[in-house]
């Protein structure tokens, strides 16, 4: 291809340009895609800060609750039972463990409760302390999903008895199946336990992952790059 520009000429070759397209394809993608990321940390972002707008009594009705909604129960803890999930960090950055505890309802149903986050001690085969006591009381939390991990690397093994157990990155199903056929709740997947509700641990509970507007940087950056890419493709097949 052969243009001609005013006392010079673009003649880009052949691999220039199917490389600069392949590049522009990628680069433009991966800002539309992080513009999207944005939009659905603003969905979840809105949905945490609306959450505690109206407090609903968990144990009535059947439908899935909506993420971040504030519920309360009232019930019984199982402390004999519990999961602690392996690899959380709290705000500072230390590595610790979420303490997952069951609690049963007065309607008789189970749900899992996330009690908070305690640090790792010095002997990863000596799991902190971490009692909960077993008198009825009301709980108030909010709705919520389990951990995820970015990427998971190969099976995660096999949760067994005997507890506490230290999990990564457990599944709802693999927790009812380790801790025992109950009548588990399909309406949460966890529960975050309030700052101030007792028998908890340190709780700082915030929307997952990064802020919006950092999703919108990331997207400038590629769509300068593809700018960018595209200037250097021009001026460098110009021809005099």
């Amino acid at each position: 291809m052969r243009v001609k520009l005013g006392s010079r000429v673009f003649a880009p070759s052949t691999w220039a340009t199917l490389l600069t397209a392949l590049l522009l394809t990628i680069f433009v993608g991966m800002g539309r895609w992080q513009l999207h990321r944005a939009q659905e940390k603003r969905a979840l972002v809105e949905a945490f800060a609306t959450g505690t707008d109206s407090t609903l009594n968990a144990d009535t009705g059947s439908t899935v609750l909506n993420r971040y909604q504030h519920v309360q129960l009232s019930g019984r803890f199982d402390p004999t039972t519990q999961v602690f999930i392996d690899n959380m960090f709290d705000a500072r950055g230390r590595a610790g463990y979420y303490v997952i505890t069951p609690f049963q309802s007065r309607a008789g149903q189970w749900w899992l409760v996330n009690r908070g986050w305690v640090p790792m001690g010095t002997d990863r085969k000596i799991l902190p302390s971490t009692p909960a006591g077993t008198s009825e009381r009301s709980i108030r939390g909010r709705v919520d999903r389990l951990p995820r991990p970015g990427l998971r690397m190969g099976k995660p093994a096999r949760l067994a008895a005997p507890f506490p157990i230290r999990a990564a990155y457990p599944g709802a199903a693999e927790l009812h199946a380790v801790i025992g056929p109950r009548r588990w709740s399909d309406r949460a997947e966890v529960i975050l336990l309030d700052a101030d509700e007792p028998d908890g641990f340190a709780r700082e509970w915030m929307p997952p992952g990064i802020p919006p507007m950092r999703h919108i940087a990331y997207a400038a950056q590629w769509f300068g790059l593809a700018a960018a890419l595209l200037v250097l493709y021009v001026v460098r097949n110009l021809e005099s």
